[in-house]
């Protein structure tokens, strides 16, 4: 044992010594776990518990089934008038084997969609549970009253909201089929990682038809608290609806224009 223990040489640990000013700047900005320190080959204790949490996390988020009341509130609910329809995967288990069902309406819901929500709209907001009940739960109720009140501030017509179990994003091109709306906006759970389970995606279409493919959505993703805010994302939505309905197209034909950083 050397007499001078100063001299031993001792792991890099980030907790023990101050980081530079850019790496707390860049892990300010990123939920990556960046300089997390290790023991051995190993990650710390604590970091190995906050993945296994987070994983537990991301599963629940894809495994659980949307209740209305439950993940939205019935104060909620009952404000918005929402009403649940299903796509033609009839359990989660074949909702996450068969994605081509969770991209249709079954029968049912397209009677019920058809006679209870209004046409031809500027505007049509569609809720749907996608890959995370967690990431619905968390931003729509924020979210909608942003959109429709920013909406109605352009003087634009909104379509009757409600919310699809079991689906997937080319749902889209069934609801603009039922509803003909100029812009249609699916607010859908993320499949959910690491980093959070709580991300929502808002992709959109103008005049969305069955024929439609991937190449005719424009999609604005990582809507949660450390990612894009609902009012940034309020702001995208409608700026991007605007210039569908301006230029009458929608996905590769159509760039975002985004603020210059700073």
């Amino acid at each position: 044992m050397p007499a001078d223990k100063d001299k031993l040489v001792r792991p890099h640990d980030p907790t023990e010594y101050d980081l530079s000013d850019v790496v707390k700047k860049v892990r300010a900005k990123t939920p990556a776990r960046l300089l997390a320190g290790r023991s051995g080959a190993a990650y710390r204790t604590n970091t190995q518990l906050e993945l296994r949490e987070a994983h537990a996390a991301a599963r629940d988020a894809v495994r659980a089934e949307l209740s209305l009341l439950a993940d939205l509130g019935e104060d909620f609910t009952r404000k918005w008038n929402l009403f649940e329809v299903c796509s033609r995967a009839a359990s989660k288990d074949e909702y996450l084997l068969r994605p081509d069902l969770g991209r249709r309406l079954n029968d049912e819901s397209c009677k019920e969609v058809s006679q209870r929500c209004v046409t031809k709209s500027d505007l049509q907001i569609v809720i749907g549970d996608g890959l995370s009940v967690t990431a619905v739960a968390a931003q729509v109720p924020r979210l909608l009253p942003l959109l429709c009140e920013g909406a109605k501030t352009r003087g634009w017509s909104v379509g009757t909201t409600f919310v699809i179990r079991h689906c997937r994003v080319g749902i889209l091109n069934e609801i603009g089929e039922l509803l003909a709306p100029e812009v249609a906006v699916l607010l859908i759970g993320e499949r959910p990682g690491l980093a959070t389970a709580e991300s929502l995606s808002a992709y959109m279409a103008f005049r969305p038809k069955l024929s439609d493919s991937d190449a005719e959505r424009n999609l604005i993703s990582n809507i949660h608290a450390r990612g894009v805010s609902a009012e940034q994302a309020t702001q995208r939505i409608l700026n991007l609806a605007a210039a569908m309905r301006k230029t009458q197209k929608s996905g590769c034909q159509l760039r975002e224009e985004l603020p210059a950083l700073t």
